[in-house]
């Protein structure tokens, strides 16, 4: 299936660090993986995650948000304490069918395909689809089992742009799939940063690198990129620099968009 986006002009995004971007989308206020915990250390299961960034703004500072996109609500880079009290004030958290579970009300999961309709400020409806996504390299059903279900999202409605938010996915074969539904897409928010945790799947990424990166955008038809999940954390291996030289590489550094500040 194809997309029906737009190529109108692009919607700003605030990226805010980490995974957390802020996004408006046919009159809905958007929040991916909230993060706004000051640096400081975690443990988790194996071993323990590092933030070594603030947040560019504090909850206080975003205004409304009409619906959190939480990728997962398992691991402290993508949902962290100060993120979670967050969700006590939004109406609606889009997440993975066990996130939905443990959160309760109003979270809601969404399965690969399956799609809730919101209906916009001013009439009609935008559509937020679940996508696979795969948190590693190894089979989906080993990745789960050690890291647990991520989700991604694709946001259509008419008039709009066609919108995919990737969440921690290091699956070419999920992306491929992604496009062939719903390609091309006009705005991919890519999670990078090639994330390693040593004693998982031998070291490699568990969600995406900047070469993958950009070979997803290739794959996508994608006619904007911006960049989340590359800074603040110890564990990602690959920031700004990286990224902008795969992109570079590939032909693509035209479609980077590093989003605004803050």
């Amino acid at each position: 299936m194809s997309g029906a986006g737009t190529t109108a002009a692009q919607f700003p995004v605030r990226v805010l660090g980490g995974p957390t971007a802020l996004f408006e989308y046919g009159g809905l206020r958007f929040l991916t993986d909230p993060t706004f915990d000051q640096p400081r250390g975690y443990e988790v299961p194996g071993g323990s995650l590092t933030k070594t960034a603030p947040p560019a703004a504090a909850p206080a500072d975003l205004g409304r948000i009409d619906v959190v996109l939480l990728s997962h609500d398992e691991h402290p880079d993508n949902l962290d304490e100060s993120g979670r009290a967050l969700l006590a004030d939004v109406p609606l958290t889009l997440t993975t069918p066990g996130g939905g579970e443990r959160l309760g009300a109003p979270a809601r999961g969404l399965a690969d395909w399956e799609a809730a309709e919101l209906d916009r400020p001013g009439g009609g409806t935008v559509t937020v689809t679940g996508v696979p996504a795969v948190h590693g390299p190894a089979p989906r059903a080993a990745v789960e089992a050690a890291l647990g279900e991520v989700v991604g999202f694709v946001l259509t409605g008419a008039g709009l742009p066609v919108v995919y938010v990737s969440g921690d996915n290091a699956s070419g074969a999920a992306v491929a799939e992604i496009a062939e539904r719903f390609g091309p897409v006009d705005t991919a928010i890519l999670f990078a940063g090639a994330p390693r945790i040593p004693v998982l799947f031998d070291g490699e990424p568990i969600v995406l690198d900047s070469a993958q990166a950009a070979d997803a955008s290739r794959v996508l038809g994608a006619r904007r990129v911006v960049p989340v999940h590359y800074e603040g954390w110890a564990h990602f291996t690959e920031g700004r620099e990286e990224l902008a030289a795969a992109f570079t590489a590939a032909g693509l550094h035209g479609r980077l968009d590093w989003g605004s500040r803050g």
